[in-house]
């Protein structure tokens, strides 16, 4: 099975204005600045397809110069024009206007996203849909941040809270959801009345270039998002150290995200950083046995484990270790390989030549350690995709906790199984990570469902299910796995300031040298 080509299938979205193409029909993505698609003409990073390994498209490498043009348009847009006119249920209108418009080419930007990434259709399609879902809930509330008269103990004086927006927020976002990620940092920043600047992954930036025509046909004013592309060491580092810029949301490695906060504390700037995981999928005696077997596939080798709430630390307690592990085994046997706009693929292939090299390497690592491998660990051949980057789902048995292979994110289909007794055993190991973004428990029993997501020292707890998320819901992690909390309320809030206002309510002050 092949996608349409993707050059025909844009046609069937006439009102998306076309992107122009090189002498090899390679699709020739710029800069989006101030407004406009710019910056053809400079140097270019080739974009390639994991399906098949060969280039399909080209972006703009950008520079310091491209970051400070774009940061300055941003600025330009924040102080003055259309955007700051607007008041908040002008801004919110805009985003509703913003998710029809999503809705109405899901089709197209799921395409443009498989031809980056690689995911199964069917996941994408379901990610496109539910973003629009991003910019109606941020456009409901956008007009609804309420402040706070305050009953203060100070006579004479009447005081007040307000939110306000911080200015220019800079976006930095991975390559295996680049749509959603973007989305969910985009709508609530510019529901605050911010504006934007984002910096895409250079394996995946086209579909965030597609994102963009759609925002120009909603009428979002010029400069109110850009989009720089390119490497992280010259993009993401000078748009991180502009002066303009207040905010920072990053989603990426732990890394990488530790490099930004340092370089953001330097100007007191805010971050929101979601870092990835080391998430414990919890089985107990009684769980409901099939429902749990679902939930470990679903929590490792959904999306190839390419996904930062990744279950890849599987416990199981005694009593069904060895027939779970059996069952688990098979299931990742036969899994079906295949091209992901085949609606029967079950294993897609991993979304950059880079981080399957990375998946191999940690093969061996857990080897040398001393665990034992029950299922696949090297790289699969797919016929209808022979230079695809496939792997095969991998599982360790007898894995220590200690071991690099249960205490470093992979972020690939490598599933650690660890053996515990007790529910005490279980929390010890489930927190012994320097990561806390998600976990899951599997039991029947209420009270002890209530225990453990007491007890795990993660951002989101999932009980007899995994990988649920909404956008009204609060997600973040604890420890190394981030600052700050994106979706719902809380996420509106990271991109606000609150501000206290006093008003005297008295015609003379007494004494002006005394503090009231």
């Amino acid at each position: 099975m092949q996608r349409p080509d993707t050059q025909a299938y844009a046609q069937q979205f006439p009102k998306l204005p076309p992107t122009a193409t090189d002498a090899q029909g390679h699709l020739v993505y710029t800069q989006f600045i101030d407004g406009g698609f710019t910056g053809a003409d400079g140097a270019r990073l080739a974009t390639s397809d994991p399906v098949t390994g060969r280039q399909w498209a080209s972006i703009a490498r950008g520079t310091a110069q491209d970051v400070d043009k774009a940061v300055q348009a941003a600025h330009r847009a924040f102080t003055r024009g259309a955007w700051p006119a607007m008041n908040a249920s002008q801004r919110g209108a805009l985003l509703r206007r913003i998710g029809d418009l999503v809705t109405e080419h899901a089709e197209w930007l799921a395409h443009v996203e498989q031809r980056d990434n690689g995911k199964l259709s069917a996941e994408l399609s379901m990610q496109m849909r539910y973003m629009a879902n991003y910019y109606y809930y941020y456009g409901g509330l956008a007009d609804k941040m309420e402040g706070t008269v305050i009953p203060t103990d100070k006579p004479g004086v009447f005081n007040y809270t307000v939110y306000e927006p911080l200015g220019v927020v800079a976006c930095i976002t991975p390559w295996n959801s680049p749509l959603p990620l973007a989305s969910m940092k985009i709508a609530p920043a510019l529901a605050a009345g911010n504006t934007v600047v984002l910096k895409p992954s250079e394996f995946t930036s086209a579909s965030l270039l597609e994102l963009m025509k759609l925002f120009q046909l909603a009428g979002v004013p010029d400069g109110v998002v850009n989009v720089v592309t390119g490497l992280g060491a010259e993009v993401g580092a000078a748009l991180v150290d502009h002066p303009l810029v207040q905010r920072i949301a990053f989603t990426g490695g732990p890394e990488a995200g530790q490099r930004i906060n340092e370089q953001a504390a330097s100007r007191m700037k805010r971050v929101t950083l979601e870092l990835g995981g080391k998430s414990p999928n919890i089985v107990f005696d009684d769980a409901d046995f099939e429902q749990a077997l679902k939930g470990a596939v679903a929590g490792i080798f959904a999306a190839s484990g390419q996904t930062c709430v990744a279950g890849s630390r599987l416990l199981l307690q005694d009593g069904i270790h060895d027939r779970f592990l059996e069952r688990l085994v098979e299931i990742a046997g036969n899994a079906r390989f295949g091209h992901p706009a085949d609606p029967q693929t079950q294993v897609a292939p991993i979304s950059t030549a880079p981080q399957l090299d990375k998946i191999e390497s940690y093969v061996q690592v857990a080897l040398a350690d001393g665990a034992r491998l029950v299922a696949g660990g090297k790289r699969a051949h797919v016929p209808e995709c022979p230079d695809g980057l496939f792997f095969q789902p991998t599982i360790f048995a007898d894995v220590d906790n200690r071991m690099r292979i249960a205490q470093e994110e992979v972020f690939g289909p490598i599933l650690s199984v660890i053996r515990f007794q007790d529910e005490d055993e279980a929390v010890a190991i489930a927190n012994d990570v320097d990561f806390g973004l998600a976990a899951g428990v599997w039991t029947t029993s209420m009270p002890r469902a209530l225990r453990m997501a007491g007890k795990v020292r993660a951002g989101t707890v999932w009980v007899n299910n995994y990988r649920s998320t909404s956008v009204t819901s609060p997600f973040g992690g604890f420890k190394m796995s981030g600052v700050g909390r994106e979706c719902g309320i809380a996420g509106m809030r990271e991109y606000m300031e609150i501000k206290s206002v006093w008003l005297s309510m008295e015609t003379d002050i007494p004494n002006p040298f005394v503090r009231r």
